[in-house]
């Protein structure tokens, strides 16, 4: 099994961040976004009909919601600008003079523990002074966010320039990670979220995982599957990893029914880590089940199992065994759903497609795999299978992101794809084989075609 973790692409200066001050001037200008007052010290003031990207004064990297998440507990952290919805906020004031900030692509609130060097996440708007700020002034019209809760400042870990780097709150020093440059983005429509009581205000923990609704789930349907035209509806993928709130190793597999919200726990060690085949899962999946908010760490075995229609959302395969998750199941209405999450150190398959049925890969990134999605190549009973990829960032190495068997009825869709550091274009989009039920399958082509529903255009290499 390759072990190596890959390093993180390094997004230098874009033309779009080098021109931040000019845009802030112009957005003051033109849209009356924040106008401050002559003095350094003068509280900057906020129009709350318009979104804003919050630009790092020290990185020039933005804030941003890790891979685009729409789940409660994900991580929030600093990327390289692209004015993605994931990258935009906005202030919804409270009582008192303070704000939430809310993210544009999931309505969720920017929410940080009472304790200094509390990592920040979004969270379901509840109320509670751990989702307020104050906007204080830092200097040269940049602000300062200080939480409500705590009094302390967000700022960026270690005051880190890296793509990845995490935000966290800490005493209000004044320091360059500490502030912030407000990028007008446009305006907003009226919130739907409804505002929040001070009676729903909970008593902020330290330790305190926000846990999503059951109402945030996406229902999956075997309709849904998009055409090849079709364009995702959020931005791409990309963002930092989250961080465990606890680890538990695992002897044996876990099975889950319903809805299941882990809370970020890292559980690992049900197989050696190597990729041998016949593994144990670590999590096995009723049909109709619903998982959330785990991460699997090194010795996960198959990774998990979706014995029907299934869910894994904002899911996080830190060292891929044998395959992160392998979709089995009997009916042909049958649809697992991928959303949100990551994985990386795959030496051979991400997601192993045996039954039949529809399988939506969406929101998602992979580093240092060999292959994203592989519909059974020989299986000894084999179906028509569909796979939609939407919304993926895959950073190299890689060998292929999908491959098929038109024979057997095969079709993919893919639109959305960020490639990372594969600037010879050598990894393989959509591969075509000849399935078989005994034997070795045989790659017959590879490229768009009538079962690799997808366009050049649908591709962006960075």
């Amino acid at each position: 099994m390759n072990m190596q973790h890959p390093r993180r692409a390094r997004g230098g200066r874009s033309a779009w961040s080098r021109v931040v001050a000019t845009l802030v001037v112009g957005a003051v200008a033109a849209l009356g976004g924040v106008a401050f007052a002559g003095s350094a010290q003068a509280a900057p003031s906020i129009d709350t009909g318009a979104w804003y990207s919050l630009v790092s004064w020290r990185s020039k990297k933005a804030v941003d919601v890790a891979g685009s998440s729409t789940a409660s507990g994900t991580a929030v952290a600093q990327w390289t600008p692209t004015g993605a919805t994931n990258q935009q906020f906005r202030f919804v004031p409270v009582a008192g003079g303070y704000y939430e900030v809310r993210a544009r692509h999931s309505g969720l609130a920017l929410t940080i523990a009472t304790g200094s060097g509390s990592l920040a996440t979004q969270s379901t708007p509840a109320g509670a002074a751990t989702q307020q700020f104050t906007v204080a002034a830092g200097s040269s019209g940049r602000i300062k966010l200080v939480n409500r809760a705590s009094g302390l400042a967000l700022q960026v870990v270690g005051a880190s320039k890296e793509n990845g780097a995490r935000l966290e709150q800490a005493a209000d020093t004044n320091a360059n990670h500490q502030q912030f440059t407000l990028v007008a983005q446009g305006s907003a429509p009226s919130p739907t979220t409804p505002a929040p009581t001070a009676s729903a205000t909970p008593k902020p923990s330290a330790s305190a995982t926000p846990k999503p609704t059951a109402s945030a789930t996406p229902k999956p349907t075997a309709s849904a599957t998009p055409t090849a035209t079709a364009q995702p509806t959020t931005p791409p993928a990309t963002g930092a990893w989250p961080t465990p709130t606890s680890s538990q190793k695992v002897s044996a597999t876990i099975e889950i029914s319903g809805t299941k919200d882990l809370g970020l726990v890292r559980y690992y060690g049900i197989s050696s880590g190597d990729q041998a085949e016949g593994q144990p899962p670590m999590f096995k999946l009723a049909d109709g089940a619903v998982l959330r908010n785990v991460i699997l760490g090194t010795g996960a075995g198959d990774g998990i199992h979706c014995l029907g229609t299934c869910t894994i959302e904002n899911v996080w395969f830190e060292d891929v065994g044998e395959d992160a998750a392998t979709f089995k199941g009997t009916a042909a209405s049958q649809t697992m759903t991928i959303n949100g999450g990551g994985a990386r150190s795959a030496s051979d398959k991400v997601f192993q497609h045996n039954g039949p049925g529809t399988f939506v890969i969406k929101n998602f990134q992979v580093a240092d795999i060999g292959k994203l999605y592989r519909s059974c190549g020989n299986c000894s009973k084999q179906y028509a299978r569909t796979v939609v990829v939407q919304n993926v960032t895959i950073t190299a190495p890689a060998k292929s992101l999908v491959g098929i068997n038109p024979n057997l009825g095969d079709k993919a869709t893919l639109s959305g794809l960020t490639i990372v550091g594969d600037p010879s274009k050598k990894i393989a989009i959509c591969d075509e084989y000849k399935g078989v039920t005994s034997g070795e399958p045989t790659k017959v082509s590879s490229g768009p075609s009538a079962a690799c529903g997808y366009t050049p255009s649908a591709i962006v290499y960075r």
